[in-house]
């Protein structure tokens, strides 16, 4: 993946995660770091990246876009030729195959709003293996899927319109309380 490919779909989870239902368009992201982080970048350098026009960023714009989207800075460059995230060694391999795996899930059940959001929500949790772990062991044990749809009822079961019926997880409601 390229670092206008990278910048794009950041500004797609981040709509998600932000409960827009759509991707931050790119007016939206530079207000979004200047309110949040207090700093800029123009609009039209944001769009110079995404077509490849500038195909590398200055230290300052990386830190910045990383810092935003939460992303680590080394992320934030083109993909080497004949790059696979499963090529990944250390201890953190394993959760970043899953995490594409669910994203990539969440881009092919993007009429399923619901559904998708879900995926990514999931994805983007510190631990999901550890989640998918859990909803494991609710569905395994008789009754409790049932019984804790009971207690969340069906607004915070099947609702779609706010981000915090997903996910009970504090670092994920920061994120999307930003």
């Amino acid at each position: 993946m390229n670092l206008g490919e990278k910048i794009r779909y950041m500004r797609e989870i981040e709509g998600t995660l932000r409960g827009l239902q759509r991707e931050m368009t790119q007016l939206e992201v530079v207000r979004a770091i200047k309110k949040e982080l207090s700093k800029t970048i123009s609009q039209s350098y944001l769009s110079q990246i995404e077509s490849g026009r500038r195909p590398h960023l200055t230290n300052t714009t990386r830190s910045l876009l990383a810092k935003f989207f939460k992303v680590h800075p080394g992320y934030l460059v083109d993909d080497p030729q004949g790059y696979h995230a499963e090529l990944l060694s250390d201890l953190r391999a394993g959760e970043d195959r899953l995490d594409s795996w669910l994203v990539g899930g969440a881009e092919r059940f993007a009429r399923d709003s619901e559904l998708r959001r879900a995926l990514l929500v999931l994805a983007q949790h510190e631990d999901s293996r550890k989640c998918l772990l859990l909803l494991r062991g609710i569905l395994e044990t008789p009754g409790l899927m049932d019984r804790l749809s009971e207690v969340l009822g069906p607004a915070q079961t099947h609702k779609t319109d706010s981000p915090r019926s997903l996910s009970g997880d504090s670092s994920i409601q920061r994120r999307q309380d930003r």
